[in-house]
């Protein structure tokens, strides 16, 4: 059971760029499970775990179970708004990424933790509502819909805070959460986001009336995760040290 995770910071990195990295690091994580199978267990070796936190440029992303008509704007608007649009291989319908919105990806072998995904993404959930918590805020699930919501039982109020979508592989999971912080919320005027149409979206420096400090969050949310998943967030220039030792 391996209980440390490689943690990355990428800053802001394109979305093609970074979703290549992650398929990167969950293929590789999967052909070593399948290479175990065939070794005596004194010679497997033991796959890692990883968790980036990025930020993109102005994006929208499609599910591989999304409606393409979420998109409510055409390509020339998109090259308008210096937006990119990819449909990409995680669960879930319409979203959109961009700076100011933290977005974590957790490459994650759950043979090493557990092997329940809906288990999973409640952790993950949880994470988020235990950062707004530590602002103030109080935030909850919407019974059928993935994601952190404020307000969830005010059908007038309710809103989305934080969005959800993962793929998972032989217990492998890739992609993970955009968390609206600092975001430009008008980009999400150009989408049905999450296919929801009954309900709105927000974000923390909008429901604090005030910027959030980037670094701080980022501590916030690295501690309420390792706490929720009992593991070790290990920085990946660190590394090599730990395997040495």
């Amino acid at each position: 059971m391996n209980k440390q995770v490689l943690f990355q910071d990428l800053g802001l990195m394109d979305y093609k760029a970074c979703w290549d990295y992650q398929e990167s690091l969950f293929n590789q994580t999967i052909a070593q499970k399948v290479a175990n199978r065939d070794l005596p267990e004194a010679e497997q070796i033991v796959t890692q775990n990883h968790l980036l936190f990025v930020e993109h440029p102005h994006v929208y992303t499609l599910g591989k179970s999304g409606d393409a008509s979420h998109l409510l704007i055409n390509e020339a608007q998109l090259e308008e708004k210096e937006a990119s649009y990819y449909k990409i291989n995680r669960g879930g319908d319409i979203t959109y990424h961009g700076p100011g919105q933290i977005v974590g990806y957790p490459i994650l072998d759950l043979d090493h933790f557990f092997t329940d995904i809906h288990h999973y993404l409640r952790l993950l959930e949880e994470t988020i509502i235990l950062t707004l918590d530590d602002y103030g805020i109080k935030a909850g699930r919407s019974k059928g819909e993935t994601g952190v919501w404020l307000d969830v039982n005010n059908t007038f109020k309710a809103r989305k805070i934080c969005a959800f979508g993962v793929r998972c592989s032989r217990w492998v999971t890739m992609h993970g959460w955009g968390f609206n912080v600092n975001s430009d919320m008008s980009y999400f005027k150009n989408i049905v986001a999450c296919g929801i149409q009954d309900k709105g979206v927000t974000s923390l420096d909008k429901e604090l009336g005030q910027p959030v400090d980037m670094a701080e969050i980022k501590e916030k949310l690295k501690t309420h995760f390792s706490a929720l998943f009992g593991c070790e967030l290990v920085p990946e220039h660190d590394r090599n040290m730990i395997q040495a030792g």
